[in-house]
């Protein structure tokens, strides 16, 4: 899946208190003019544009990945062939963590949604197709549980996944070793936790 995507945590109220019908252009006027700054970073991966008019966001940025959605894909790809051999409880958990944001879930047509309600009226604005995110506050504390449930169990995972990445890759498909998945979804947890701190939203942008 060759595609960038951006991933940014938001404060919601500023958002939220746009109009509707401008919140998008808003948002990408304000992220395509901060990509040239950054200041007050709270850990590796962070950029925080400088700016008084844009310090209601912050970039996170995915370790390795150069910006390409394609270690999600591949990541989401890879847990939706081990899944079926991972004992219920860590499945649950995992499934939980990476259906909120990167994988389409087992039934793609119903669970590929990743977008909360209520908060752009229409994403025919976006700069092209592609993967989008767009999780509130109260979202980001679900999932962050779901991370608190997943973390501890994921040492049940490397079994199975080893045997599922091992097929994966002999059959042509490449797929992130268990230790690069693990770093990615630990990445993620990352974003939801600093989103958490601050009472935050978290949106993930094609660019």
């Amino acid at each position: 899946m060759g595609m960038d995507i951006t991933v940014w945590v938001v404060e919601w109220a500023h958002l939220m208190r746009l109009a509707p019908d401008r919140r998008l252009q808003v948002l990408q006027e304000t992220v395509d003019g901060a990509e040239d700054a950054s200041s007050g970073t709270v850990g590796a991966g962070w950029l925080w544009p400088l700016g008084p008019g844009r310090c209601w966001l912050g970039r996170y940025e995915f370790d390795g990945t150069l910006g390409s959605y394609t270690p999600h894909f591949r990541a989401a790809n890879a847990w939706d062939a081990v899944r079926g051999a991972v004992p219920p409880v860590p499945r649950a958990a995992v499934d939980d963590f990476l259906a909120g944001l990167i994988w389409w879930g087992p039934d793609p047509a119903e669970d590929a949604d990743h977008i909360d309600d209520g908060v752009f009226p229409s994403l025919d604005a976006l700069w092209r197709s592609g993967p989008v995110i767009v999780r509130a506050p109260d979202t980001v504390a679900g999932l962050a549980a779901a991370w608190q449930q997943a973390q501890p169990l994921l040492s049940q995972l490397r079994g199975p996944y080893r045997e599922a990445h091992a097929a994966l890759t002999d059959s042509g498909h490449p797929a992130a070793d268990f230790d690069s998945f693990v770093r990615l979804l630990a990445q993620w947890a990352e974003v939801l936790g600093e989103a958490r701190r601050r009472d935050w939203g978290v949106i993930g942008l094609p660019m």
